[in-house]
């Protein structure tokens, strides 16, 4: 049976970021992940978390001037202390929240940093953000995502996360399947999926076109859902989608798709 985990940086938006822990919890959600927590103190978190009996399966590291639009900066050869600062702040967070897995967002190649550089760099970043993590007990993931939605994305496909995973070579560090971003860059979900189960250590879902509620557009999620279950796949499902309305009255997928 599939575990959903509210993404609260997508869902919930009608309210204030920290009222959305109860609006979570009364929908029927048992957990939840975001983007970032940093913009809050780190007991606020935890506060809202325990009043509404919430686990909290992940957050991102610390990704640049997200509303100027950096996405990320692991690729960016001239940010690597900035880059190794916030793995130190992001495991303060994930042991004051009791998170076990951080997210890493590779970032956007900038103009004039060659490939070969942006790679060597993320490799480096990863190496180390993977063994600050494994010393205190956290699991790393990296995710590739779509080039449409963020052009010059570094990470794109699940081959490459694949390979520079290898060259990092480090046991904790794991895919993170975010099945919207990868319908749109390669298909073969189911395949993928299955072949990738080992590695794989989050999968976060929203629909294509439009990145709204499973069962709105093109992936038949009825029978993803299933497949997940049948591989073997038993960690949580991360709702990172763009209500079509409002939160709660597209919350009817749940029922319908995975019931």
């Amino acid at each position: 049976m599939p575990k959903f985990a509210a993404n609260l940086t997508m869902l919930f938006t009608e309210r204030p970021f920290l009222d959305r822990f109860a609006a979570a919890a009364a929908a029927g959600f048992e957990a939840v992940e975001f983007l970032f927590p940093y913009d809050f103190a780190a007991d606020e978190i935890r506060a809202r978390l325990a009043d509404n009996g919430l686990k909290l399966v992940l957050h991102n590291l610390p990704a640049g001037d997200w509303a100027a639009g950096e996405r990320g900066i692991a690729c960016l050869p001239d940010r690597t202390a900035e880059f190794r600062a916030g793995v130190e702040k992001a495991i303060a967070y994930a042991q004051a929240l009791g998170v076990g897995q951080l997210n890493c967002l590779a970032g956007i190649r900038p103009e004039g940093v060659t490939t070969r550089d942006a790679h060597a760099t993320l490799v480096e970043n990863l190496h180390y953000a993977a063994g600050r993590l494994k010393a205190h007990g956290l699991r790393l993931l990296i995710e590739p995502i779509n080039t449409f939605d963020i052009p010059g994305f570094y990470l794109n496909g699940t081959r490459q996360a694949l390979a520079i995973m290898d060259e990092v070579g480090a046991d904790d560090l794991f895919l993170q399947y975010d099945v919207y971003h990868m319908q749109r860059m390669e298909g073969e979900l189911a395949a993928t999926l299955a072949a990738t189960l080992p590695r794989i250590g989050h999968v976060q879902i929203a629909d294509n076109p439009g990145r709204h509620e499973p069962g709105t557009g093109e992936i038949n999620y009825g029978w993803l859902f299933g497949h997940l279950d049948a591989i073997g796949y038993d960690g949580w499902i991360g709702c990172e989608y763009k209500p079509a309305s409002t939160t709660e009255d597209g919350l009817g997928w749940r029922a319908k798709l995975a019931g």
